[in-house]
């Protein structure tokens, strides 16, 4: 920790938080402030629940305005709020106007609030690191939320052949495809109405869809259509072994669990918020202990 960093550090710390509904398991606070106090200084990270405190997205712009009145520097984003706070922001890096979603906001006086996406990041640094060598000619994407569309993005700058988009919603994996497709060409982005069109051509198949998390059981296709020459991904990360990842090993597929996710993206976003660098090899460690392993 330079001199200099710890000169700008606001008084009493920095404050930030996480914005969400259901969030109450979430090892974001854990992961940041011991990052924090191994560099040095102070954070205080604070998890601001929907489902807890009875707002929705129509209170966005007023709880915003309420943050940055009592200090906060940033803010994590998640379900259901990654799209619905665009709206609330004064502007967008690059990669959050492309992707269409944000899961991390910092605070500028000048400008308000800046919408920023570590997910993408987030995800493709797991995939790269703990499933090497995994073909990337197909791929299917279940989910065309907010996560889905980073992930669909950082995949297809990972270098995917071709992108699947699959989602219950058509209207949405439809607008997702469309994206992605004025993005990275039409040729590399198609979209399908149900995993059973497409299970036998691809590679792998991520899950970023909020099925298997805890509240929501279950897995978001059937698992009979898993073969042993397929890789499988989900972000979901509370718990870290999904149903999906379960049948995924018991059929002798390579899995990719969503811890890895939530440890790269945070390490970005504190960058962000702090101005310093996160040891993410620390987070990743720190993150192993907290969920027992």
């Amino acid at each position: 920790m330079t001199t200099s960093i710890l000169a700008s550090q606001p008084r009493g710390g920095f404050l930030v938080g996480l914005i969400g509904s259901g969030i109450g398991g979430s090892f974001s606070p854990q992961l940041h402030e011991t990052e924090a106090r191994e560099q040095g200084f102070e954070l205080h990270y604070r998890l601001i629940d929907a489902q807890q405190r009875g707002f929705s997205a129509t209170d966005l712009p007023r709880l915003l305005d309420a943050m940055a009145l009592v200090g906060f520097q940033g803010s994590n984003v998640t379900h259901p709020f990654k799209e619905a706070v665009l709206p609330s922001l004064g502007s967008l890096s690059d990669a959050a106007a492309a992707i269409g979603a944000v899961n991390t906001i910092v605070h500028d006086p000048a400008r308000g609030w800046v919408g920023h996406n570590t997910d993408w990041l987030g995800f493709v640094e797991n995939f790269r690191r703990f499933l090497p060598g995994a073909a990337i000619d197909r791929v299917m994407l279940l989910g065309a939320g907010g996560a889905g569309a980073a992930i669909g993005y950082g995949m297809l700058r990972h270098g995917v052949g071709e992108l699947i988009v699959c989602d219950s919603d058509k209207n949405k994996s439809s607008a997702l495809r469309n994206k992605l497709a004025d993005l990275f060409g039409s040729a590399r982005v198609r979209r399908i109405d149900a995993p059973r069109e497409a299970m036998d051509r691809v590679d792998g198949v991520i899950n970023a869809t909020p099925i298997g998390m805890h509240g929501k059981p279950g897995t978001p296709f059937d698992v009979a259509l898993l073969e042993p020459r397929l890789w499988v991904a989900d972000i979901i990360y509370f718990p870290l072994q999904t149903a999906l990842l379960q049948a995924a090993t018991a059929c002798g597929c390579r899995i990719l669990g969503g811890g890895g996710m939530v440890v790269f993206q945070a390490a970005e976003a504190f960058r962000l918020f702090t101005g310093v660098t996160a040891d993410a090899e620390r987070m990743l460690r720190h993150f192993h202990r907290c969920v027992g392993e």
